[in-house]
């Protein structure tokens, strides 16, 4: 079974995005053939800064491999390496109706929030069929904001093969929570357009200051706390410590005699001793850019691999070859 992760060269990568799509995706190393491509490409969408996209897209393979992607078991490459995506993407919009990529809820958000959409927003949907679809991927995660796209890329394999034939391998849908159970700073969900992240990988004392600046109510330490599930700190402990150890602060504060100064400070020392290792595999590959490029190098080899076969299927399918 192939599993397709497409990793989009954003900036800076909060616990949200670890917890919920990151480390999925990395434990899904054990259980079948993972491709993982930055999508460098759909960035231009919305990035016009040249150099920001260079480092956006260096940042994004630092952070993958520092967390866990390895490159000895899973495919890892630059989507702007594989040439054939763009050819294949031409391909099925040949076939793509008007009215199908109008109804994709992502184009139609911003037209509703004033955005004039340029064509790459307006095809973005088959592009990332491309994506798919280009390595024959059997199964693609995808938070709940993605599943329409999916299923377009459903719809255009399918088209496309009652047009010319069974060709292209119709991938199936596994639904990630995108992480819907990790907490933002202020209650809210974690993410970067509500200013309430966590970094996986930034300055220790500014990320101390935004911990211990998670606000509370006004209960005293010794009050006994009966909501303390509720707690933004406890149900961040819920993923950054153990099991044990995140009862025992939860039951403390449950019973009172917990200060919220504590229970914050706990919470610091255990994000910041989950992610040492990976900073300190970060820090490594940081500085050696070289080793970096050459692990993309080599994956792009390996996706064109697969590719060029695809695209050949495609192309003789349609008559564009013998």
């Amino acid at each position: 079974m192939r599993t397709l992760t497409g990793i989009q060269p954003t900036g800076t990568l909060h616990i949200g995005n670890y917890f919920g799509a990151m480390r999925p995706a990395i434990e899904a190393q054990d259980h079948g053939e993972c491709f993982y491509f930055i999508a460098d490409y759909h960035s231009m969408t919305a990035l016009f800064d040249p150099a920001a996209r260079l480092r956006n897209t260096a940042d994004a393979a630092l952070d993958w491999l520092a967390c866990g992607l390895d490159p000895k078991r899973a495919v890892f490459w630059r989507q702007s390496d594989i040439p054939e995506v763009t050819e294949l993407t031409w391909i099925l919009g040949t076939l793509v109706p008007m009215g199908l990529l109008e109804r994709a809820t992502t184009y139609k958000d911003k037209l509703a929030n004033g955005i004039a959409p340029n064509f790459g927003i307006f095809a973005y949907p088959v592009l990332m069929a491309a994506d798919i679809l280009l390595y024959d991927t059997n199964v693609v995660p995808v938070g709940a904001d993605q599943k329409q796209h999916l299923e377009m890329t459903r719809d255009m394999a399918i088209k496309f093969n009652q047009a010319y034939g069974e060709t292209l391998v119709v991938p199936e849908p596994r639904i990630r929570g995108e992480g819907a159970a990790v907490p933002g700073l202020d209650g809210r969900k974690m993410s970067k357009s509500y200013g309430n992240t966590l970094e996986i990988f930034g300055d220790e004392k500014a990320l101390r200051k935004r911990v211990m600046g998670i606000v509370m109510d006004s209960r005293t330490p010794q009050e006994p706390k009966p909501d303390a599930e509720k707690n933004i700190a406890i149900q961040l402990l819920r993923l950054l410590a153990t099991p044990d150890v995140a009862s025992d602060f939860e039951n403390r504060l449950r019973a009172g005699g917990l200060g919220y100064g504590d229970l914050k400070k706990a919470l610091f020392e255990h994000y910041w001793n989950y992610f040492a290792a990976a900073r300190v595999r970060r820090a490594e590959l940081a500085a050696n850019p070289d080793h970096v490029e050459s692990v993309l190098r080599e994956g792009a080899e390996r996706a064109r691999a697969v590719a060029s076969q695809v695209l050949k299927r495609a192309r003789r399918a349609g008559g564009l070859q013998r």
